[in-house]
């Protein structure tokens, strides 16, 4: 999916964590750069399509605002589901520090109930960042994260990838936990594994087109974020930068997909194509 106003991999847009200006850019925003970068071309090819300025964006999971605060400050409208009275509290007074709490609304819930609390096809852009790993059925989670777009929406989901933790472990030198979670169904490497199950490229595309959305993009997040040491970076005039630029150039390879901590799907329907 291209398009002629995203800039060029090298150039990558600022992510709202850490604008341009600064010096030096957070470990944060080197971890979500990639994902605010699609995101953002998405709700402005919607916005585009629709003609309106505010769009409707359901953040499913969206604990305390790291996303959902953002797109607010774009001028969209932002619903974040969350089962954590916490951290829907932190959302609110995120919100309001960032002086969009009357355009972020929070409410208590889970991917499985969804429809409990919000409702169906309300919405021009779904976030399901970090959920398929925690819901009983991924299958039905997607499902739901369809049903709540509207027929020309987009749906950004972000899961744990295998590859990143196969290669993480690896390098740790914890070989045999590595060949566990390379041959464990759900890419576990042990019962201390704090994450229930990770996912390769395939199967979250296979899950995205199967809830009937076209696929638009795939992208490896945090490729080699989570490999360099904090203090390589840290003590290095420009490496954050460079850093950046480089999960940026990597993240759309197909060759880097089995290799990222996590992956990015962008799904459409076929209106919001264009098609």
């Amino acid at each position: 999916m291209s398009d002629p106003m995203r800039p060029p991999a090298s150039q990558p847009r600022p992510h709202p964590a850490a604008p341009r200006s600064e010096p030096s850019r957070s470990r944060a925003a080197l971890r979500t750069a990639v994902v605010w970068d699609v995101l953002q071309d998405a709700l402005d090819r919607r916005v585009k399509a629709t003609g309106r300025q505010t769009l409707d964006v359901l953040d499913t999971g969206g604990g305390s605002g790291n996303f959902a605060v953002p797109v607010a400050g774009l001028g969209h409208r932002v619903t974040v589901v969350d089962p954590s009275p916490n951290a829907l509290f932190a959302l609110e007074r995120r919100a309001a520090e960032a002086a969009v709490a009357d355009r972020v609304r929070g409410v208590q819930g889970d991917a499985r109930g969804l429809f409990e609390v919000v409702e169906r096809g309300g919405y021009d852009a779904v976030l399901c960042h970090g959920v398929l790993e925690y819901v009983d059925d991924p299958a039905e989670g997607v499902r739901n994260a369809v049903a709540a777009l509207r027929s020309d929406g987009v749906l950004s989901l972000l899961a744990a990838g295998l590859g990143g933790a196969v290669l993480a472990r690896a390098l740790a030198g914890h070989f045999t936990e590595a060949r566990q979670a390379l041959d464990d169904p759900d890419g576990r490497w042990g019962t201390g594994d704090p994450v229930p199950r990770r996912f390769t490229a395939e199967q979250l595309t296979g899950l995205v087109e199967a809830a009937g959305l076209r696929v638009g993009s795939v992208h490896g997040v945090r490729v080699f974020a989570d490999l360099v040491p904090g203090g390589l970076v840290d003590t290095q005039p420009g490496a954050m930068d460079a850093l950046l630029e480089l999960e940026a150039a990597a993240a759309e390879l197909a060759a880097f997909h089995s290799v990222a901590t996590q992956l990015h799907v962008l799904g459409e329907t076929r209106e919001a194509d264009g098609a």
